[in-house]
């Protein structure tokens, strides 16, 4: 098998990048959505553009919230239907939980809000979702273990979910935001691509 596409969902701050790395020893070029804020190369992806492999075709969807540049990336496996099979939503929808959105305040938490009702709960309840992290992680407050769900099942059980407008929502997802993870900043300063001196190698 040979890589050809490093397709990244937003800068993480909770843990360094490898894309870099994976990019010089394959090749492969990595897409962010074109609002990323970050100093190498990269392919900007806008809102509803495709990265075609063969059979299968991805999807970027803008979903910000988490981070501006969050993009949640929507699978069709067009060898086994034209209908999309899967999504990785990156820390926008979690198995049982939402992203956070404390790094942008209440406008990022009713960002989220849309993405969420307007982009992902409006898929087909049989796509699979395949979040970035489980339980353990900072980046969301009740996130399960399971490592993957479908979108029908978090639309019915996900509690963060259950806010029917906006206000409720925001309020909501502002009320409890867990501490940042240790270092972040200097996380996302080195997966921008400018990672202070004392973290260079």
């Amino acid at each position: 098998m040979r890589i050809e596409a490093i397709l990244s969902t937003h800068v993480h701050a909770d843990h360094r990048s490898g894309e870099r790395a994976l990019a010089e020893a394959t090749g492969a070029p990595i897409y962010y959505h074109r609002s990323a804020e970050i100093g190498y190369a990269f392919t900007p992806l806008d809102d509803d553009a495709e990265v075609s492999l063969g059979n299968v075709v991805v999807r970027a969807m803008h979903t910000p919230g988490h981070t501006p540049e969050s993009v949640s990336y929507l699978v069709t496996d067009r060898s086994r239907a034209q209908e999309p099979w899967m999504v990785f939503t990156g820390d926008t929808l979690f198995v049982g939980d939402v992203g956070r959105p404390d790094l942008g305040g209440e406008q990022a938490a009713a960002a989220l809000f849309a993405s969420l009702h307007d982009k992902l709960l409006v898929l087909p309840d049989y796509v699979e979702v395949y979040p970035a992290h489980i339980s353990g992680s900072p980046c969301g407050r009740a996130m399960s273990g399971k490592p993957s769900s479908t979108i029908g099942f978090e639309r019915r059980h996900n509690e963060a979910l259950l806010a029917s407008d906006r206000e409720t929502f925001v309020r909501g997802i502002s009320a409890f935001v867990p501490p940042k993870p240790p270092d972040f900043a200097e996380t996302i300063r080195w997966n921008r691509g400018g990672p202070p001196e004392a973290l260079r190698e």
